[in-house]
């Protein structure tokens, strides 16, 4: 082959090359504004809902936000409700552990005030003798302690002689006319009456006026 059939083939090839990249785009913004146009063109074809649809849709889509408003509500009340109760469980809960705590002693200070009651009685009696007194002298340190410790507990006697009469915390047995007090007076305590922390465990017998 010679010199000149070879730059005649280069010139031929230059050539081809020169013809594909004519047929291509020129720029990558020309292949995106063509699919632009072309998105434009297919959303201006589409046909636009009627007015009835749209409303249709809108009612469906209220109902169903009204359903679940609905159910938020219900869901928020159920949730109150069960907050509160919790809340009660909790105080009553509490209540019941500080009165276990406050009565705790309430079944020993009960069986306490039945030997407080024979202390009494047993110093009520007069006595002559040194073997006597020096035994109600004992006796008299014994009750103070047992009713300093029963005090700490927060047992109290109750106050009734010369008091209004109170069923709330009295327990009449007898009645008796009597020109030198008013009428429902208590003018005797045959058992005295006590209460722990507050809440009566014995109420006192007593002799009431009428």
């Amino acid at each position: 082959m010679t010199e000149q059939a070879n730059k005649e083939e280069l010139n031929t090839n230059e050539k081809a090359e020169v013809i594909n990249q004519e047929e291509q785009p020129e720029t990558i913004e020309e292949e995106l504004a063509s699919e632009s146009k072309d998105a434009s063109e297919a959303v201006k074809n589409e046909e636009a809902p009627d007015t009835d649809t749209l409303l249709k849709k809108i009612a469906e889509q209220t109902d169903e936000i009204d359903t679940l408003t609905k159910k938020v509500d219900d869901f928020n009340n159920r949730m109150l409700r069960t907050q509160a109760d919790f809340d009660n469980f909790r105080k009553r809960t509490s209540k019941e552990k500080a009165d276990a705590r406050k009565y705790r002693a309430q079944d020993l200070v009960t069986d306490m005030l039945e030997i407080l009651d024979n202390f009494q009685r047993a110093l009520a009696v007069e006595t002559v003798s040194e073997d006597g007194q020096a035994l109600k002298k004992g006796m008299e340190m014994v009750l103070s302690k047992l009713e300093n410790a029963l005090k700490k507990e927060g047992v109290e006697e109750i106050a009734s002689l010369h008091q209004p009469f109170d069923p709330n915390v009295h327990q009449a047995v007898m009645q008796e006319d009597s020109a030198e007090h008013e009428a429902g007076t208590v003018i005797q305590v045959l058992q005295a009456g006590y209460s722990l922390n507050g809440r009566v465990i014995r109420p006192a017998m007593v002799k009431v006026s009428s």
